[in-house]
């Protein structure tokens, strides 16, 4: 596969997400090509006319189910270029209380946050070491930080894609590939209807987009979107256990 167009493209990996379109607008934006992967993708045909318009750039729709991991190397090879940046907005949230009784709710959401993000940034991560150039860009959760009794089946795959995206960045250091890994936090999203989220811990779908843009030009690692997240996460990630378990947060 080799990349023969002078403008830069972003694929967008769960483009049909609330933050996936969000970073969509963002890099289209900013002159971008973009290409956006979901399932069901012609059904985003709307929004892949709505950013052409707007932003006077180019925009495909490219068919994917993270889940079906013997179909990646197809899906890579039928994009038909090798993007600048690949951003990884996959993910399910899934209900714990459900998670902890049902295998195969619980297997989708593991699957869902890290198996098959892990496995498809992986694949491009060797396409880009060989080219000598590229940004993957994960949407982790501070949700992984550690291990919380409201959402541990969800937050557990969370931290081992925060884990790979981490190891993957130290891996490609040196070699011409950043990876970031951005922590969004509580977001406004379809995914979070109908929960009560405190406004100042809570962004808009539209932060993370910035947020993400931000780091790739910059070549951030990890990203919180709100600053307040770091500091928070830095207590809870410091709480002794017996004090942590008591909190059953």
């Amino acid at each position: 596969m080799t990349d023969t167009s002078k403008q830069k493209t972003a694929l967008i990996l769960g483009g049909r997400s609330d933050i996936g379109r969000a970073i969509a607008h963002r890099f289209a934006a900013d002159g971008y090509t973009v290409a956006l992967a979901a399932r069901n993708a012609d059904s985003l045909e709307t929004d892949k006319a709505d950013i052409a318009l707007r932003y006077n750039v180019p925009v495909s729709l490219h068919e994917l189910d993270v889940l079906d991991t013997a179909k990646m190397p197809q899906f890579v090879d039928g994009l038909g270029m090798l993007p600048d940046v690949v951003v990884s907005v996959v993910g399910l949230l899934g209900d714990q209380a459900e998670n902890e009784t049902d295998l195969e709710k619980a297997t989708r959401v593991m699957r869902s946050n890290y198996e098959g993000p892990a496995l498809l940034l992986g694949i491009f991560a060797n396409l880009f070491e060989q080219r000598g150039s590229g940004t993957l860009v994960g949407v982790s959760s501070v949700a992984g930080d550690r291990g919380r009794a409201a959402n541990y089946v969800y937050g557990s795959a969370k931290a081992g894609f925060t884990a790979f995206l981490s190891g993957l960045r130290n891996r490609l250091a040196g070699k011409g590939v950043h990876v970031v890994t951005i922590k969004p936090g509580f977001v406004r999203t379809q995914m979070t209807e109908g929960m009560k989220l405190p406004a100042p811990l809570t962004a808009a779908p539209e932060e993370v987009a910035e947020a993400t843009l931000k780091a790739v030009r910059k070549k951030q690692s990890t990203v919180y979107t709100r600053p307040v997240w770091l500091l928070i996460m830095f207590i809870i990630r410091h709480l002794p256990e017996p004090i942590f378990k008591k909190m059953k947060a």
